[in-house]
């Protein structure tokens, strides 16, 4: 008996009012990253450095950084320490920043997904994440997020 397992990649390009090197601090500078996603964040960024972020309760993303060129590009793997659909360091995540005129296009790839269930439902969180991040970038904060109240009641 043959058996396969589907794996499946989430793509999303966001046009974001900053220069790269301001949304390039947003993704690897820890205290930044939590302005737009999570409750705490530990990411040093050099390959082999930890990559970990509490996201909401019960929710923490951990991986290992793999690629960083500064503000350009930044790989790290990703997974759910408490378990689930995707274990920790089983998929990968790739941000490019390209300048756009006086902004920055980032084209974002969540590789190596069980299926598409999980593309889905990853896809409904890094929508959301990336909404607070083009806010920050902007120079605007995004307020506490509602994931977090949600999951703390």
């Amino acid at each position: 008996m043959e058996s396969t397992t589907e794996r499946l990649a989430l793509t999303r390009e966001l046009e974001i009012d900053a220069s790269p090197e301001t949304v390039w601090e947003l993704l690897v500078d820890p205290v930044k990253m939590t302005r737009w996603m999570g409750m705490s964040a530990t990411l040093e960024a050099w390959p082999g450095g930890v990559y970990r972020c509490h996201v909401v309760p019960g929710h923490t993303s951990v991986g290992e950084v793999i690629e960083v060129d500064p503000p350009r590009r930044l790989v790290h793997t990703w997974g759910w320490e408490e378990g689930g659909s995707v274990a920790p360091g089983s998929t990968t995540v790739e941000y490019e920043l390209v300048p756009s005129g006086s902004g920055t296009l980032l084209r974002f790839t969540h590789r190596d997904l069980p299926g598409a269930e999980s593309v889905e439902s990853h896809g409904q969180g890094w929508d959301h994440y990336f909404e607070r991040l083009a806010v920050v970038a902007a120079g605007g904060e995004a307020g506490v997020d509602p994931w977090i109240t949600e999951r703390s009641n």
